[in-house]
């Protein structure tokens, strides 16, 4: 738009063009062609969906107080608060735009699956931020959170690929297990990489996760084991703030992250992290086998086992 103020423009350029995974678009290609379609045809819905995944992240990272994203300054550190406000709704309407160049018949059935994609995601982020303030969120409730903030972008990619490619609803309603899997196992890898990850490959500060407090797969099950001294700690790092993470020294952190993996280590949570994510593969697969045999089925079987395999 040759009318956008420079800064904003900028601001858009400089996120779109910070790299990352590009999963989500990817995932709406392979998808297309798995159920019969071309990638080519799914190409304005594939950056749709990136675009808007980039909108949620921008104001992410202002919720989070986030100072660097993908080894860079975040868009309000760069710019200001106002700007990053702005240029995450920019990219929502942009995303928007995108979608409606689809061409599919039926734009009312991708704008409808794209904006319950929106609202979830939304929802997933407001329910992460309310758990902050409890002390009694469960593995239940955690996997409620995560299929909505983490899990529904990567459903809609796949339902949006299925459908530009015109397949059956068996077909659908595969790609659409096979994201919600898929989607359940990249997040609790990530979890997982906050703790035993290597810092230069995640390209996040190890232990972030522990520092905040923050409620993931591994801190909630290891308290439902934890007793005694184990326990009085847990729940010490389960009342952790963001404003104290800050106030941390950098020997201060690492003391409480490695306490906290050893325990995490002996209570034997970071192998249940790993059994759960290798059920929730094996689930995404069974989902593919429901798939006719093609070129871009195997090439979905290859990203889910190089996701949950990955060190960043």
């Amino acid at each position: 738009n040759p009318g956008m103020p420079q800064a904003l423009r900028d601001a858009c350029r400089y996120v779109l063009s910070s790299g990352g995974k590009r999963l989500r678009a990817i995932l709406v290609m392979l998808s297309s062609e798995a159920a019969g379609g071309t990638a080519r045809q799914a190409l304005p819905a594939a950056a749709a969906v990136e675009i808007m995944h980039n909108f949620t992240l921008v104001h992410d990272d202002i919720m989070d107080h986030a100072m660097a994203r993908r080894g860079a300054p975040t868009v309000h550190v760069k710019w200001d608060l106002n700007t990053a406000l702005l240029t995450g709704d920019t990219l929502l309407a942009i995303a928007y735009r995108e979608l409606l160049n689809s061409g599919y018949e039926d734009a009312r059935l991708l704008v409808r699956l794209f904006t319950r994609g929106v609202h979830d995601v939304c929802e997933g982020q407001a329910l992460d931020l309310a758990f902050e303030q409890r002390n009694d969120v469960t593995v239940v409730e955690y996997f409620e959170m995560i299929s909505r903030k983490t899990g529904r972008l990567i459903t809609t990619s796949t339902e949006l690929g299925a459908r530009i490619g015109g397949g059956s609803p068996a077909v659908v309603s595969a790609l659409r297990r096979f994201g919600a899997s898929l989607g359940r196992a990249f997040q609790l890898q990530d979890d997982l990489l906050d703790v035993v990850g290597n810092e230069r490959q995640f390209g996040k500060t190890i232990g972030g996760d522990i520092v905040e407090g923050k409620r993931t797969y591994l801190l909630l099950t290891a308290l439902e084991r934890s007793r005694g001294v184990s326990r009085r700690l847990l729940e010490q790092v389960m009342r952790r703030k963001d404003h104290a993470a800050r106030q941390l020294s950098a020997r201060q952190r690492q003391a409480l992250v490695t306490t906290v993996r050893a325990v995490y280590e002996e209570l034997g949570v970071l192998a249940a992290t790993r059994k759960e994510i290798a059920m929730q593969t094996a689930r995404a697969e069974r989902a593919l086998d429901q798939l006719p045999a093609s070129q871009a089925r195997a090439m979905l079987h290859w990203l889910s086992l190089s996701l949950v395999h990955r060190a960043s």
